[in-house]
């Protein structure tokens, strides 16, 4: 039997590391999953094992080659949680201090000092981002002043330092490659937008020895080659990007006015800005993508932090479903939402409003509420938060998005998509495929070893998509965006006038 060419693409998420192995004709071979440990030495802090998640990663890489028994490997892809930081020994590979995650907060002072030393605005300026413990490069400040020595090794190029890309292109190739994306260099407040390259204003700021860091390559390109007791096989590394600019890829926004969400634990909107670099002015961030070669291009960012974490929480705290998938169902039988509007801050609201302070409140109840109306509310406040965050992007670029390609848990919810398209007026497209940030990084890896001739020959490569028109009459779309109006209103009113010290 003859075999098929195809991409390995590696998904290192925060929980665990997810192998694909990825066709030509966008069939998934083979795949592998397993999780790795999460550490919290102090409130607030989060932390991995490198050497963990390595060896978590070599273990279902392989393990999913092995199950795509017909595959032949001619490349490898990789994407990752973007902002977590490695710290190790360039001879030995060792990391000499465990992962500092994405969403660890032990830098919020330090962030806070930055920020009254009036540095933020110039930091927004070169970077799109805001100085917050989010992202790496005060997490790795926090590394060198923290542990004795270190520094000196650093100064020395003893050390190297990256994001989770960096790393494991490190262990895939002994070693013989420090290097990293615009995607990832783009989350580290290290990187310039406009010069695509290591400031060394920033890095003065942040005290970072330039010697720890990884050459910035285009995200289809050159990344070394896996050597053959890491994967069993040897194959270029030929294609990088941060988990979201990867899903961007992979749903096909690789123009000015797409966009994309994943709908998770929260929903995470990119909207592609071309070569244009947008700051913005509502709250979002600006941040590095890829255009079709998968070469430097630009995106709007914004997040929801509470998305499908609503239904977990009335599935799992309420008891009021059973399963997720029962949403649809209890949603889609009612007529309208009986007036009643969840806002769920749980931990504040996040895009466009940035009120951390913020809690989660219900609004509408009456003795005819019932629990289905509990369950849409939840759904529609997905709805709300997605097309708040659509807007300011709109506002920001002066470009109106001309589709939203969506994937993730709650995108299998054909009821909440047609709310969605009536609500946001713009068509929403589903992929056959969900798996879109491992496309992306298959996407970007196969065009660099010519497993697709174009973007559009690997898009054509994932089958046919669903599609959802804008449908809602303009009379009940304005009525129900008045009433979550008001509802957020009334919920940032009760933040910022509630007793302080009654909040957790």
């Amino acid at each position: 039997m003859s075999s098929t060419p195809s991409i390995l693409a590696i998904d290192q998420g925060t929980t665990g590391t997810t192998c694909f192995v990825i066709s030509e004709d966008g069939r998934i071979l083979g795949r592998a999953y397993s999780e790795f440990t999460q550490h919290f030495p102090k409130p607030g802090w989060v932390e991995h094992d490198a050497q963990e998640i390595w060896a978590v990663t070599q273990s279902v890489a392989r393990e999913a080659i092995a199950a795509a028994s017909e595959a032949e490997v001619t490349g490898v892809g990789i994407t990752n949680q973007r902002e977590t930081v490695v710290l190790w020994d360039r001879a030995t590979l060792e990391p000499v201090h465990r992962a500092i995650v994405w969403q660890d907060r032990r830098t919020a002072v330090l962030c806070a000092n930055l920020k009254e030393a009036g540095h933020e605005a110039e930091v927004r300026r070169r970077t799109g981002l805001v100085l917050d413990p989010y992202f790496s490069g005060t997490k790795l400040l926090w590394l060198l002043r923290e542990h004795p020595g270190l520094r000196a090794r650093a100064e020395a190029g003893e050390l190297a330092a990256g994001t989770i890309d960096s790393w494991l292109i490190a262990k895939l190739t002994h070693g013989r490659v420090h290097a990293t994306d615009p995607t990832n260099a783009s989350r580290t407040l290290l990187y310039n937008l406009s010069l695509a390259e290591w400031d060394p204003w920033l890095l003065d700021m942040l005290e970072i020895p330039q010697a720890l860091l990884p050459e910035v390559r285009a995200s289809s390109g050159d990344f070394g080659t896996t050597r053959g007791d890491a994967l069993g096989l040897d194959v270029p590394i030929a294609g990088v990007a941060g988990d979201q600019q990867a899903a961007l890829f992979g749903q096909g926004c690789w123009s000015s006015g797409l966009a994309k969400c994943t709908y998770g634990t929260g929903a995470f909107l990119l909207m592609h800005t071309g070569e244009r670099i947008v700051p913005s002015n509502h709250g979002l961030l600006t941040t590095a993508a890829c255009d079709s070669e998968g070469g430097l291009a630009f995106a709007l960012e914004g997040s929801v932090f509470i998305a499908g974490a609503a239904i977990q929480w009335l599935r799992d705290g309420l008891g009021i479903l059973g399963d997720a998938s029962e949403s649809e169902a209890m949603a889609s039988g009612l007529e309208s939402n009986g007036g009643v509007y969840f806002v769920p801050a749980f931990v504040g609201l996040g895009a466009p409003h940035w009120m951390p302070e913020a809690r989660g409140a219900l609004f509408g109840l009456t003795r005819g509420t019932t629990r289905e109306h509990l369950v849409r509310a939840a759904l529609e406040a997905m709805a709300y938060g997605t097309s708040e965050v659509l807007d300011a992007m709109e506002a920001d670029s002066l470009t109106k998005t001309t589709e939203l390609r969506v994937d993730g848990g709650a995108a299998k919810n054909d009821w909440f998509l047609g709310f969605q398209a009536g609500l946001s007026e713009v068509p929403i497209r589903r992929p056959a495929l969900v798996e879109t940030t491992a496309l992306g990084a298959a996407g970007l890896a196969g065009l660099e070893t010519g497993l697709w001739s174009s973007a559009e020959d690997f898009l054509a490569s994932q089958g046919d998509a669903t599609r959802f028109a804008s449908r809602m009459p303009a009379d009940e779309r304005e009525s129900l965006l008045a009433g979550w109006t008001e509802a957020v209103g009334a919920v940032k009113g009760l933040a910022k006038s509630g007793p302080q010290g009654s909040r957790p």
